[in-house]
C-alpha cells in the first residue's frame, strides 16, 4: 500500500516528502505540543533525517507499510500537521499531530476521519490508535474517526479500535482542540 493524496472540504492530505522537513519543524516547534506525544522539538535536520527513513519505508522483509501524510490547510495553503498509518495485511495503526496554533479548529479530526476512510476503502479491517489517557482532546479525534476506548494499554495509553464488522459511531460535533 502506498500514501496517496487524500482531499476533504478543506485539506488536503499529501504523501511525506523530505522536503517538508524545513516546514515541519516549524509547525512541530512547540515544546507544548510534545506533553502527550513526547520528545521534543527537532531540527528541520534532524527532521529530514526522520523523513528520509520514513520515506524509504521499513527494512527488507517486513510485512508492513510506513504511510504518512502532511496535511495541508488549503486556504492559506501551509502546513500544519501529519497523519500516518503502519500497515500490516488488514490492520492500521493511525496517528495525528497538529501545530498548536492550528488546534481547536476540527483539523484533526478530519484529517484522521479521511485518513481511516481512505484505509476501509482499500480494506483495511481493524483501526487502531493509542491515545494518552489525560489528552481529552485527541481521544475526540478518535471518537470522530469512528474508533473507540478498549481496556487495552500500550505504555500507559489507551487503545483505541475500530473493526470493520462494528457499527460505527456517528461523526458528531467538533473535537476539542487537539
Amino acid at each position: 500500500m502506498d500514501a496517496e493524496p487524500i482531499e476533504t472540504a478543506r485539506l488536503t492530505l499529501v504523501p511525506l516528502a523530505v522536503h517538508h522537513a524545513a516546514e515541519m519543524a516549524e509547525v512541530l516547534g512547540d515544546p507544548a505540543l510534545h506533553t502527550f506525544v513526547g520528545g521534543s522539538p527537532e531540527t528541520p535536520e534532524r527532521l529530514r533525517e526522520r523523513y528520509a527513513r520514513l520515506v524509504a519505508g521499513p527494512p527488507p522483509g517486513h510485512a508492513e507499510s510506513w504511510l504518512n501524510w502532511v496535511i495541508r490547510l488549503d486556504g492559506p495553503d501551509r502546513l500544519v500537521g501529519y497523519v500516518q498509518a503502519t500497515v500490516t495485511r488488514d490492520r492500521a495503526a493511525v496517528a495525528w499531530v497538529v501545530g498548536t496554533p492550528w488546534q481547536g479548529r476540527g483539523i484533526a479530526g478530519e484529517a484522521a476521519v479521511a485518513l481511516v476512510g481512505w484505509l476501509r476503502d482499500r480494506g483495511t479491517a481493524t483501526v487502531v490508535a493509542t491515545v494518552h489517557p489525560d489528552h481529552a482532546a485527541s481521544s475526540a479525534v478518535a471518537r470522530r474517526a469512528g474508533l473507540a476506548p478498549t481496556s487495552g494499554r500500550v505504555d500507559g495509553e489507551v487503545v483505541w479500535r475500530s473493526d470493520r464488522d462494528e457499527p460505527q459511531a456517528p461523526e458528531t460535533g467538533r473535537p476539542e482542540p487537539h
